[in-house]
């Protein structure tokens, strides 16, 4: 068996059975890549695809600075730990490859905010709230904008929301706030195949969603139990973060919107080029000197403590 051969059930497992919040269109594209492959219609799989972690140095590159803003790419696929890109050019970044490059951008000296620029459908819910609360922790320390450019969709949203405000340029979409669970069985093929998978287990739901056989009562009912349990933590900590009600928030019914309709319904704070956005945020930080950002970083700590303080 080769090596790729062993990453299927690894990259199954990343898809299939778990929540993800992401577009139709992001599990359809993902699914037509392990579909073919988990049913032995093909025996390649596309370089890049697998999980490997990627050399440190590469994973720790330096930020791109301009003037006193950090610029990090939110692109393709979110995933829960490192990612690489694929053959099908499908980028894939992880919430913990996010979370240490916006740390190196709050210890920069030089850097006076943080511009997250986004273009994804979305990816993995593990991982998502947790870089999602980090984020917001930080604008507490420096500012950080989420720069639609030009979709942040899904768990893409989720993070977005979690920044000091989000500008969308003119054609961007943002929502789909919304949870998805895709589940596949192939006891019908194993049967005309004549192969039979005989399994032992203890707990009942030990062996719930397996694929050698139809879909049982106590499954569909798991799956419910854990999509509202990854919508009501989507759908509380956007209205938390965005300070909307969580029925508005619902309201949405994971519906994709354009950005002046997002604008309209609160989901985003302007609508403006991208580039004109960096400029303008590039333009408020000319002239800066390093002591005065130490002041201001200073000042903003302070608030942000006393303000914690208060809350307590």
């Amino acid at each position: 068996m080769s090596h790729m051969m062993i990453n299927y059930p690894h990259l199954a497992s990343m898809v299939f059975n778990t929540p993800l919040y992401a577009t139709p269109d992001l599990v359809q594209a993902v699914r037509s890549v392990l579909e073919p492959r988990l049913l032995g219609q093909a025996t390649d799989l596309p370089q890049g695809l697998g999980m490997a972690h990627e050399p440190e140095e590469r994973e720790m590159q330096e930020l791109r600075v301009v003037g006193r803003v950090a610029i990090i790419p939110v692109h393709g696929v979110l995933v829960a730990r490192r990612g690489q890109i694929n053959a099908a050019c499908q980028e894939l970044v992880s919430y913990e490859r996010l979370r240490s490059q916006i740390q190196a951008a709050l210890r920069h000296e030089l850097v006076e905010e943080i511009v997250l620029d986004f273009h994804t459908g979305g990816g993995h819910a593990m991982g998502c709230k947790e870089l999602a609360d980090f984020i917001r922790a930080s604008t507490g320390e420096k500012p950080i904008t989420a720069l639609v450019n030009f979709a942040a969709y899904s768990a893409g949203y989720f993070l977005a929301a979690a920044c000091s405000k989000i500008i969308a340029s003119p054609t961007a979409g943002v929502g789909s706030i919304g949870v998805i669970i895709e589940t596949y069985e192939v006891s019908r093929m194993e049967e005309t195949m004549g192969v039979t998978f005989n399994t032992f287990f203890r707990g009942d739901h030990k062996n719930d969603l397996t694929p050698h056989q139809p879909i049982t009562d106590q499954a569909v009912a798991e799956i419910e139990r854990r999509l509202d349990h990854a919508y009501a933590t989507f759908t509380e900590s956007v209205a938390d973060y965005r300070g909307m009600a969580v029925d508005d928030v619902v309201a949405t019914q994971a519906r994709l919107y354009t950005a002046q309709d997002a604008l309209a319904a609160g989901l985003v704070d302007e609508v403006v080029p991208a580039q004109e956005a960096l400029d303008s945020i590039a333009q408020a930080y000319a002239g800066t000197t390093t002591q005065q950002s130490r002041s201001s970083r200073s000042i903003r700590a302070q608030a942000q403590a006393l303000d914690t303080h208060c809350r307590l």
